[in-house]
This record gives C-alpha cells, sequence and structure tokens, in this order.
C-alpha cells in the first residue's frame, strides 16, 4: 500500500515537473522575455505629419493708422495713448468712427508752440520798429551831412578873391564833408542789410513756430480716428503679442490701431519648432480644425515657410514662423480663431513599421529584437523614415513578427543577422491630383503677388511670399 502511495506520488510530481518544462521552454527558455513588451511588425499606410497650432488671420487687410508722420513732426516721440475704441467685431461704414487718442501730451505740445510763435511775432515786431527808427535817425543824419557837404562847397566858391591859404582851407572843409557824406552813406546801406538779415531771421523763426503750430493744431483734429473703408474692426498685436485696446500706447512707428480684414481670403500663422522645421516646404497639403468646432475639417496649403527662427514670447527654443493658405471656402472664419494644423510631410503604402521603442541603434548600423517562439534573433534593419511614434523598415523585418519594445534581459552570444544590402528603400506616395491642385494655388499667388505691390504708405497689406 506504502509502495502504491510513493508511486503515485512520484507521477504527480513527475508530471507537474513536465508542465513547468514546457511552460518554461515556451516562454523563452531562460527567462529572455519573462519581464519584456512586445509588439508586431504592421504592414500598411505610414503618414508623417507635423502637428501645430495657430491663429486665423485675413490674408490681405487694410490698417486703420493713426498719425504716425504727423506725431512725428509735431515731436511727439514716444506716442500717445488709446482712449477709446469700439468693441472687436464691430462693423463699421466708411467714414465711422473708431478709436480716440489721448490729447493731453498734445495739448501740452499746442501751449508750447503757441507761446514760441508769440514770442517771434513779437520779436519780429520789435525788430521791425527798432529797423524803422534806426534807418530813420541814419537817413537824417544823411540828409544833414548833404547840407553840411553843400554849405562847405558855397563857402569854397565864395573865397574865390580871398587869399589862398584861406581857398585852401575852405577846399580841404568841402573834402572832408564828402568824406563824411561818403561814409555814412556805406554805413546806412551796411545797416540796411543788417535790419533786413536781423528781420528775415526773426521772420524765419517765426514762420517755424507757425508751422510748428500749424502741425499741431492739424494733428489735433486728426487724433479722432475714422475707418477708411467698410469692414469688421479687428485689433492688432504689439510687439510683446498683445492685442492693443483702450490704453494701449500708439508709437509713431507703428501706428496701426486696428485693421480691416478681407474675409474673402483666409490663412493660418503658425510656428513651428526648429526640431520639425527642416520638414517643412511650402507646396505641403495641410489639414485645418477650428478650437471652436474640432469637427470642421478644411483644407489648406504652406505658402510660406521662415528662413530665421524667432523667440517667441513664453517660449524656450526658437520657432519658425509658417504662413498656411485655407483653400475651404468657408464664411464663418474670422480673424484670431485658434486652429489645430496637421501639415502632411509624406505619406507611405504598404510599407512594415514598427513602434520606435522596438529599433535600437549602434556604430553604424540599426537592429530589432525578434522573438522567434523560445528563440531571440537580433536583426538588423534599414530604417526609410519615422514619425513621432513608429519606423519604416525595408530590409530585415517580415510582417507579423514579434518584436521586443524593450530590450531582453539576457543578449549574451545574440550575433547581428544581416539585413539584405540591395532592398531600396520606399517611395512617398503622390497624389498627382492633389498636387496639380496646390500647385496651381501656389503659381496663382505668384501672379497675384506681381500685379500688387506693398503699400508702403501704411494702406493695404498684400501677402509676399
Amino acid at each position: 500500500m506504502k509502495k502504491r502511495l510513493l508511486s503515485r506520488n512520484a507521477l504527480i510530481i513527475y508530471g507537474i515537473a513536465i508542465i513547468i518544462l514546457i511552460w518554461y521552454a515556451f516562454s523563452g527558455g531562460d527567462n529572455k522575455s519573462s519581464d519584456a513588451l512586445f509588439a508586431q511588425v504592421s504592414q500598411g499606410s505610414f503618414e508623417i505629419n507635423v502637428i501645430t497650432t495657430g491663429e486665423i488671420r485675413a490674408k490681405r487687410q487694410t490698417d486703420i493708422e493713426a498719425p504716425g508722420p504727423e506725431m512725428r513732426e509735431a515731436g511727439l516721440w514716444n506716442g500717445t495713448k488709446i482712449q477709446d475704441l469700439v468693441p472687436e467685431g464691430t462693423v463699421v461704414k466708411k467714414g465711422d468712427f473708431v478709436a480716440s487718442l489721448d490729447k493731453s501730451a498734445l495739448e501740452t505740445k499746442f501751449q508750447e508752440v503757441s507761446l514760441e510763435f508769440d514770442k517771434k511775432n513779437s520779436e519780429l515786431k520789435q525788430a521791425r520798429l527798432d529797423t524803422a527808427l534806426t534807418l530813420r535817425e541814419a537817413r537824417d543824419e544823411l540828409l544833414n551831412l548833404k547840407s553840411g557837404m553843400e554849405e562847405a562847397q558855397l563857402e569854397l566858391e565864395q573865397s574865390a578873391y580871398e587869399a589862398p591859404a584861406i581857398q585852401r582851407q575852405k577846399q580841404l572843409a568841402v573834402e572832408k564833408a564828402e568824406r563824411n557824406f561818403d561814409q555814412k552813406t556805406k554805413n546806412y546801406k551796411t545797416k540796411v542789410e543788417q535790419s533786413a538779415t536781423k528781420v528775415a531771421i526773426i521772420y524765419a523763426d517765426m514762420q517755424k513756430a507757425e508751422n510748428g503750430l500749424n502741425r499741431v493744431n492739424t494733428l489735433m483734429q486728426k487724433m479722432e480716428i475714422s475707418a477708411p473703408e467698410d469692414g469688421m474692426v479687428i485689433y492688432v498685436k504689439s510687439w510683446n503679442g498683445k492685442k492693443k485696446g483702450v490704453g494701449s500706447t500708439v508709437s509713431p512707428w507703428e501706428s496701426a490701431v486696428a485693421t480691416l480684414p478681407d474675409l474673402r481670403e483666409m490663412q493660418v500663422l503658425t510656428y513651428v519648432n526648429e526640431v520639425d522645421i527642416r520638414k517643412i516646404k511650402t507646396g505641403q497639403s495641410t489639414t485645418i480644425s477650428l478650437d471652436a468646432e474640432p469637427e470642421k475639417k478644411l483644407e489648406g496649403v504652406v505658402v510660406s515657410v521662415a528662413n530665421i527662427g524667432e523667440q517667441r514670447p513664453n517660449q524656450d527654443s526658437k520657432v519658425f514662423e509658417v504662413v498656411i493658405d485655407i483653400l475651404t471656402q468657408d464664411s464663418t472664419l474670422r480673424p484670431s480663431m485658434t486652429t489645430s494644423n496637421t501639415i502632411h510631410v509624406d505619406l507611405y503604402n504598404g510599407v512594415l513599421s514598427v513602434p520606435l521603442e522596438a529599433v535600437n541603434t549602434a556604430k553604424n548600423h540599426s537592429y530589432i529584437w525578434v522573438k522567434a517562439g523560445s528563440r531571440l534573433k537580433k536583426q538588423e534593419v534599414k530604417v526609410a523614415a519615422v514619425n513621432d511614434m513608429a519606423a519604416i523598415l525595408f530590409a530585415g523585418a517580415e510582417a507579423g513578427q514579434t518584436v521586443y519594445l524593450t530590450m531582453p534581459s539576457d543578449t549574451s552570444g545574440e550575433a547581428l543577422i544581416k539585413a539584405d544590402s540591395s532592398a531600396t528603400a520606399p517611395k512617398p506616395y503622390i497624389d498627382e491630383a492633389l498636387r496639380k491642385k496646390l500647385n496651381a494655388h501656389l503659381e496663382k499667388q505668384k501672379e497675384s503677388n506681381r500685379a500688387k505691390k506693398p503699400d508702403g504708405d501704411g494702406g493695404v497689406t498684400f501677402y509676399i511670399e
């Protein structure tokens, strides 16, 4: 009885041991995969996209300008503040009130130039009076000298029968009177020129003061700003990215208070980080969704990529400005709407791909760890392209293979299996109909830009590629 019990227990132990060995064999033998994560090599389409956030703006717009040149001429170098401004989104007609500017600095300037003008006007009057008095006295002196000269000439004529000494004395008196008269005549001419020059200088100063007063008066009239044409008022942004409003400073060099956008053609302004900017090129297709209506999808095309990066507020790294034209007509679009933009860089069809975590790199090759039953293979692969999540493999992998996402616990003794060196990388799919459509839009924009030049007087601003 005891022998039977032992035999039965031995069979049970033997069976358990066999089960453990089977499990051990199918689980990877020496615990190579006990804590590993896996994925499969998949086959299908593969997209490379760059996703950004942006803001809608009008492609063309008319700036509503404060009198910047007049402020510079009037000496308001620090600009002035916006005192009143219609709410953003207000629809206005040409000539309607849009904004008013603070006149306090201008009123102080007006008092200064008024005092200067009054001062120069008084100086001019005084100079004219002084000139008249001085020249009158000089003319009287000339008349007296002329009379004295004539008297000396008569005395010389009357001394014809007197002694030669007396005649000589009279002759010297005549010569002296003539010299005095000639000298005073020259002095009189000099005084006339001096007086005229003095009056001209003061008059020029008075004219300058008067011009300054006129400029301030003209500027005073322009502190009330009207709409240059019909449209919807959209606030402009200052250098720091904040929109101008009541209390904002209007600079003589950045005098736009608001804009009247042309809502018929819209575009998206976005910024791409310096890592992804090398992927972006003009002509790339873009899918645009509105933050307010995520289900709405708009078609767009990249029309401009900045060559130089910039530091945006609240961002640590440099970004590059990218402009996207919206091709889908939508009357509900408004400036300053925020968007999510998917810029389609490349599309591959029927390619093999694995998660990025599965691809390892060595000195001059890439490889994956493949799980083949109880075995482990270190397989070299060729990578064609990557996106944020996965990589395209065109050599060394097969669809459905199980690959390690984490490093196996024991890889000792595993030699690298070389991939086919003659394999060629797949090429991106090109939608010829879409490409033709996007190229036609770009060519249309180039023709439009040739016909329309930027307005250097602060008027309509046209987009330049």
